[in-house]
């Protein structure tokens, strides 16, 4: 067989783990011929008690050797170790669509932030500075939906909408007479604001996430429902409503979801706050992006300029702003990140607001094993914050249905658009029951070859 008909795929990330999603995608060449290495994404883990010493570890491939690196969307798991990459010796290009640029930029110093205030602490030194962000920065192009890229080596690369966060894609790599695509993370279809995402169905192999490979979430008009019951029982209380929300997408789709059911009168006027500066920040790009929302949000906009906002909305972008939030009376709504209680402001309502009965905290996400939402959200009876044991006796909540992911439902249906000429399926971006369940689930429905790759593991795939 003619070597230029093989690509080779490893498995660096997110295989294992949730997050941490590192793919390298390249052509086996003979003698003379162009050896292409191409990555899809570098995140960052998250969750966990080794999570940090990952992300410290070395690359277990030399960066320099990186030609391009393809970035799905921009959340931290998907982004996070890109400095580090560059600082470790990438030096090639970094594409992904406009929005996804936008945002990583903001989410990127967030994570500097975070990573200086760690290596302070432990007097250890960063995972990357500031310049290694500028320097990525400086590296990233970005291109739309459905324009074909010509890469090196013979691999062509197209993005199609992923429907998971604003600008997020999946990658399509076509080469030689077969392609594979790299779903990234896919949208938890329809959304609030986002377009569906894509349907592919010319693929002859896949990579694609598990987050919920093993459930379901509730159906759109069930965690409305679900999220105006949480709030009127709030206001019934005469309590605290606190949402732990990641603050891209998630957050934003919170914001339209309320502006509707306040400006519509199902919900009184209540003080609402969004105690994130990241979160502001992000909502502001979206607000330059309102031409990737899908039809609904559209029609929103025409006759209302800012989907994001109605009475009784006040952003606290200060610290002070933020520590004024516990003299205003209740009832009273605060949606702060982090949306897996492991930091950020939210952690500072949790101390003050848990121990009380009156009081909810409502999970709209996926909480990560270690993390104090997991630990929360699990039924612990305490839990230390800030170095303070804090009794935890607020109602526990949970809407997974407002999860930017698919279900285990969907993502068989994703799969099965390509059912009649996919090779093989690998299963990653889960955790390892959730990725095995889906596995299972997609041999017994498709037929379709399904595996969970290892970490490190390096497949070999026909492209003739």
């Amino acid at each position: 067989m003619n070597h230029t008909q093989q690509v080779r795929v490893t498995f660096y990330g997110g295989v294992g783990w949730v997050t941490g999603a590192n793919f390298l995608l390249e052509n086996i060449v003979g003698e003379g011929e162009q050896l292409t290495k191409i990555m899809v994404d570098c995140g960052m883990f998250q969750g966990g008690d080794n999570a940090t010493t990952m992300n410290h570890e070395a690359f277990h491939y030399d960066p320099a050797t990186i030609d391009v690196l393809i970035i799905t969307h921009a959340h931290a798991d998907h982004i996070g170790r890109v400095p580090k990459l560059v600082k470790d010796g990438f030096r090639g290009t970094i594409y992904s669509t406009e929005a996804t640029y936008d945002l990583a930029r903001i989410m990127l110093a967030d994570s500097l932030e975070i990573i200086n205030y760690e290596a302070k602490e432990k007097n250890s030194d960063p995972l990357y500075t500031e310049q290694h962000v500028r320097h990525a920065l400086d590296l990233w192009k970005h291109i739309p939906y459905h324009n074909p890229l010509t890469l090196p080596g013979g691999f062509v690369c197209t993005l199609y909408d992923a429907g998971h966060i604003l600008g997020s894609a999946m990658a399509k790599f076509t080469y030689a007479n077969k392609q594979i695509l790299f779903t990234g993370d896919v949208g938890n279809s329809p959304d609030p604001l986002l377009r569906d995402t894509e349907i592919i169905d010319d693929v002859d192999y896949m990579v694609i996430e598990s987050v919920y490979g093993d459930r379901n979430h509730e159906e759109r008009e069930e965690r409305i429902a679900k999220l105006k019951n949480v709030i009127m029982e709030t206001i019934a209380k005469h309590g605290v409503l606190m949402i732990p929300s990641f603050a891209l997408e998630r957050t934003q789709n919170l914001l339209f979801i309320l502006n509707d059911l306040i400006e519509q009168g199902e919900v009184p006027h209540i003080p609402v706050f969004l105690d994130s500066p990241l979160a502001i920040d992000i909502t502001n790009v979206f607000r330059k992006h309102t031409h990737l929302f899908n039809q609904n949000a559209q029609e929103r906009l025409q006759h209302d300029t800012d989907i994001f906002s109605f009475p009784g909305f006040k952003e606290t972008y200060s610290v002070n702003d933020s520590k004024a939030i516990m003299k205003a009376s209740n009832p009273k709504i605060i949606i702060s990140s982090a949306g897996m209680s492991h930091a950020g402001r939210i952690i500072h309502h949790e101390k003050q607001y848990l121990d009380d009965r009156e009081n909810t905290i409502l999970f709209v996400g996926y909480q990560a094993v270690g993390t104090g939402g997991r630990v929360i959200q699990d039924g612990a009876k305490k839990i230390t914050i800030l170095g303070k044991e804090v009794r935890i006796r607020a109602r526990i909540e949970t809407i997974s249905g407002y999860s930017a992911h698919k279900d285990s439902e969907h993502l068989v249906e994703f799969v099965s658009h390509s059912a009649h000429r996919l090779q093989q399926v690998f299963v990653a971006m889960g955790e390892t029951k959730s990725s095995l369940f889906l596995v299972q689930r997609i041999r017994d429905y498709l037929g379709v070859k399904a595996t969970a790759p290892n970490v490190d593991e390096s497949v070999v795939l026909d492209m003739s």
